[in-house]
């Protein structure tokens, strides 16, 4: 018997996760499974809601770490995990994504000398300024099995000397969350409570460091939406660190920006999949708007998720008020129709293909 340690620390984890789980459940004759939540996103909104939304366990341990800057969140949960993972003693800890907690548990795995699986290895923005880029590549350096999504990734890793035999592709399992939790979405009430209609409004999110804790730029990101607003409603589900920053900043959101609080996974699904354009600095709404064609601006200067742009639905467009109303103007002006344009492994499956990677290491 497999015992593997799955490690949640932040809202992202939890969609990556849930499928995993599901199929770990599916195989109890070979594997057993632990829950440890950080607790790296501890409020009720954006954390515990996604768990009943996405039907996974309550945590079988919680760290409760909370809120910190990047290196004493880090250290926080080293210490945290340590003793957890000295009395479980699991054969494999499996990590996603690149949050804080995934390069903690990581790195105490590794120098524990237990084996560490990255789910969604290989991503690469570029940008060492952008805290996640340090926990990915740190974290695939550790890992003794990288769970790739797409080529590019694959690519990504053997160029950094990552042994070709550790590494697999496997697809991408938060597609796996989406295509399961859209017939629930569909009974979401949320469009009716906001009084929306379908395609007739636009969707903004945005929590990263470089966009909203600097004054300046969040101010122009929020002067393009006002632009953007005039054309159609934007809704804006606004992370509590950024309704913060909005206050303290004294940034008055325009009349067209309704600000709402976080969203459950079901009622944001509805929310964004009935959007005529979706606006984010979010690296999952990039792969999720993918899969299902609906026209993504990033605003961002760079995407650790290429793949989206090449085959997808989804412009790189900066923080550029200019760039942002013109890519937005011309989405509004487009054809309608939309095509899914869904990259290869993406469909569905990549958290079967998780377990049997595991099961063959």
């Amino acid at each position: 018997m497999i015992k593997i340690l799955n490690i949640v620390g932040a809202r992202p984890n939890f969609m990556k996760m849930a499928p995993i789980i599901s199929a770990i459940r599916r195989r109890p004759d070979k594997l057993t499974q632990v829950l440890v939540h950080t607790g790296q996103h501890y409020d009720e909104a954006m954390s515990a809601s996604f768990f009943r939304d996405l039907e996974m366990p309550p945590p079988d341990i919680n760290l409760e770490i909370g809120s910190g800057t990047h290196a004493g969140q880090t250290a926080k949960v080293m210490l945290a995990f340590e003793p957890v993972l000295i009395a479980q003693k699991p054969d494999w800890v499996v990590v996603v994504g690149d949050v804080n907690s995934t390069l903690a548990c990581s790195l105490v795995a590794a120098k524990l000398n237990i084996k560490v699986a990255h789910v969604e290895a290989g991503l690469r923005s570029f940008d060492r300024t952008m805290p996640e880029e340090i926990n990915r590549i740190l974290t695939d350096q550790l890992a003794d099995l990288l769970l790739t999504p797409s080529a590019d990734a694959d690519a990504n890793l053997l160029r950094e000397g990552i042994a070709k035999e550790k590494i697999v592709r496997v697809g991408n399992v938060m597609i796996d969350t989406l295509f399961t939790q859209l017939e629930k979405a569909r009974s979401s009430a949320i469009l009716d409570r906001l009084s929306l209609s379908p395609r007739s409004f636009a969707v903004l999110t945005a929590h990263r460091p470089a966009n909203v804790d600097d004054a300046l730029t969040l101010r122009r990101i929020i002067s393009a939406i006002e632009k953007v607003s005039a054309e159609l409603p934007v809704i804006f589900p606004a992370h509590p660190r950024t309704q913060a920053r909005l206050r303290e900043f004294g940034i008055a959101p325009p009349p067209q920006l309704k600000i709402i609080e976080p969203l459950g996974y079901s009622d944001f699904l509805k929310l964004w999949s009935n959007a005529r354009l979706v606006l984010t600095d979010s690296g999952g709404l990039q792969e999720e708007t993918t899969a299902l064609g609906i026209p993504c601006l990033t605003l961002r200067d760079n995407t650790e998720r290429p793949i989206t742009v090449e085959q997808g639905s989804n412009r790189v467009v900066g923080r550029s008020p200019e760039r942002i109303l013109a890519a937005a103007l011309e989405v509004l002006s487009a054809d309608s129709v939309r095509t899914a344009r869904i990259p290869e492994l993406w469909d569905g499956h990549a958290a079967e293909r998780i377990i049997e990677a595991l099961l063959k290491s």
